[in-house]
């Protein structure tokens, strides 16, 4: 049933959102996380990993070649990360903001892991933008000759 209210949602997240990140090799970071669902408010325990610019979720933190990520967040997507234990009145809990109004909500096993993954975002985030800064300054340039 959630398959396919995924599916008629467009929740179901598109090959070309991760095509080229090996995420199941690697990443900067992969954790249980328990998220709150977009539609449905309830909380879900989720196999969270963080690579190459993105953060992928799976049912199970068995992730092969084959899987298919439940869903992607394109890091350049999002504008903060920050603790939210007094929006959801839950101990762990974080946040994460994007460009498209969304805010999603998150709970972390420990203090430690919370703060490991708001540190670890926050970096991806930061990178993001160094790198978008970095093609316009050489676009800038070429365009000067």
């Amino acid at each position: 049933m959630e398959g396919l209210w995924r599916a008629a949602t467009g929740q179901e997240p598109s090959p070309e959102d991760y095509t080229g990140i090996e995420f199941w090799s690697n990443p900067e970071r992969a954790t249980w996380l328990t998220k709150q669902g977009d539609y449905i408010k309830t909380w879900r325990r989720r196999w969270f990993v963080l690579k190459q610019g993105k953060l992928f979720w799976f049912k199970d933190s068995y992730v092969t070649r084959s899987s298919t990520p439940r869903g992607v967040i394109p890091v350049g997507t999002c504008l903060t990360v920050k603790g939210a234990e007094d929006v959801v009145h839950k101990p762990c809990a974080f946040e994460l903001s994007t460009t498209n109004h969304d805010t999603m909500y998150f709970i972390a096993d420990s203090e430690k892991e919370k703060e490991e993954w708001i540190n670890s975002i926050g970096r991806s985030i930061v990178q993001h933008s160094r790198s978008l800064a970095d093609s316009e300054v050489v676009d800038y340039d070429s365009s000067r000759q």
